[in-house]
């Protein structure tokens, strides 16, 4: 069993994207006051999720992580989190369809407050200010005291994601997760837009099965509850290190912020506070690799967090941008495979494929988007491998914040509502259009291999 790392070893370690608090006496009350708080999450909710992704990792089951870029406090309210929660749903049962497997369901959600930056300051004009790092650390509006350093933020955050998790809970087991009632959002996304003659087939085809299953008398909690999990980046070490909790069961550790947790590409150092933090604890765990990965660094990774190789423990997101993705990918899944190692592969596409518009927006394309989720199945169906899923920042809001998709954003209409704090989101159609591209994916790959979990034997009378 490990143990908790203390404050002071925490802090003695490599530390990177670490806010820069002014008071550390401050800092070390908001500490005390988190270390007393209950967890926002259990640990069995968190070996759930690790059972479930040993089976994508296994071939037996797809993952759809989405949401939010970052999180704002200001965006803690019921329409944004049923929107947000209603567009995942909806993608995941053309998922769930067209792969004939389960949809592990994973949010953005409920802790994803900050973010790495690559510059520490801002300037506008002639003032420069700290940047923005996400509201658990400082503010959007530019002036010093919104982009301060505040460790009291921390406990807005833990407070935002207690009322998060709360309404997300009463939403997938209270009747609105039902398939029927998610399903009208694709069969409307296909009616109001001109999408390929394959996608409204598909749309068809899943009527026709809900209906089935209800002329089956099928009715049972599976059709109207789901599973959904929550998970962040654990970027902020201070406040992952104060919410970790010792199971009363099994007397292990776990980040009791979030079910799954991820180390980012800027913060993977093998040497570094994050690996160690999350070295020591039971979560299930998702590590970003970018374009410049090598497999060794891969290996390395994967039994620095995970030497006993627990099923479900390792999830690979791969980030390596659409023009890279069918050079690098190969090299490092081969790597890993040589070793033995089970691990789920899940695609990013959103992060390598960010861009500056001519009129100064930040902006991501559809086309290099879709582009990059074609080119992670190609790599897997050459190597014979099972692409596991799919990570990817959404809104369930018509914002214009990516160029590209049905509607055909140009790069004029991104000030129309242009409204994340951080990096762009697809919107709804954007993701619904996603969906059905993945899902056309995963029609294919069928084809080509058994699946595990539709194997079926009539018995013999």
């Amino acid at each position: 069993m490990s143990s908790i790392i203390s404050r002071e070893e925490l802090r003695a370690l490599p530390m990177i994207q670490q806010p820069t608090y002014p008071d550390q006496a401050a800092l070390d009350r908001t500490i005390d006051a988190l270390e007393a708080l209950p967890p926002l999450v259990f640990a069995g909710e968190c070996d759930d999720l690790r059972l479930k992704l040993a089976e994508v990792a296994e071939g037996r089951a797809f993952l759809l992580q989405g949401g939010d870029c970052a999180e704002t406090f200001d965006a803690v309210t019921a329409t944004n989190i049923k929107s947000k929660l209603l567009v995942q749903l909806s993608m995941a049962v053309v998922m769930t369809y067209a792969a004939q497997v389960p949809v592990v369901k994973v949010g953005r959600i409920a802790g994803q407050y900050a973010k790495p930056r690559s510059k520490d300051t801002e300037t506008r004009g002639d003032v420069t200010l700290p940047a923005y790092r996400g509201d658990a650390i400082n503010g959007f509006g530019f002036t010093p005291d919104d982009r301060a350093h505040d460790p009291q933020r921390l406990l807005r955050v833990y407070n935002a994601s207690a009322a998060t998790l709360n309404l997300v809970r009463a939403f997938v087991k209270g009747g609105f997760a039902d398939l029927r009632g998610v399903h009208t959002w694709n069969a409307q996304f296909v009616r109001d837009s001109s999408v390929e003659a394959e996608y409204e087939e598909l749309a068809s085809e899943i009527d026709r099965a809900l209906a089935f299953m209800v002329a089956c008398g099928v009715h049972d909690d599976s059709l109207s509850t789901v599973d959904f999990y929550a998970s962040h980046e654990a970027l902020l070490l201070e406040y992952e290190r104060a919410l970790t909790r010792v199971d009363s069961r099994s007397q292990e550790l776990y980040t009791c912020s979030g079910h799954m947790l991820w180390i980012g590409e800027r913060t993977r150092q093998l040497d570094g506070a994050h690996v160690e933090l999350l070295r020591r604890v039971q979560n299930p765990l998702g590590i970003k690799l970018g374009p410049t990965t090598t497999p060794e660094q891969a290996i390395e990774l994967a039994d620095r967090l995970d030497p006993d190789r627990v099923p479900g423990r390792i999830t690979f997101i791969t980030r390596m941008g659409a023009k890279k993705v069918r050079d690098v990918l190969p090299g490092v899944i081969s790597g890993i495979e040589a070793t033995g190692r089970k691990v789920a592969w899940v695609c990013d596409p959103m992060h390598g494929n960010t861009f500056e518009a001519a009129n100064g927006y930040k902006t991501r394309s559809f086309t290099d988007v879709v582009d990059e989720v074609n080119g992670f199945f190609d790599v897997h169906e050459q190597l014979g491998t099972w692409p596991g899923g799919l990570h990817v920042e959404l809104t369930g809001d018509d914002v214009t914040e990516c160029v590209g998709g049905i509607f055909n954003l140009g790069e004029d209409d991104l000030a129309n509502r242009y409204e994340t704090v951080c990096d762009p989101r697809l919107n709804r159609n954007q993701s619904l259009e996603l969906a059905f591209t993945v899902a056309k994916r995963l029609r294919s790959g069928r084809l080509g291999r058994v699946n595990p979990v539709q194997e079926f034997r009539a018995k013999e009378l």
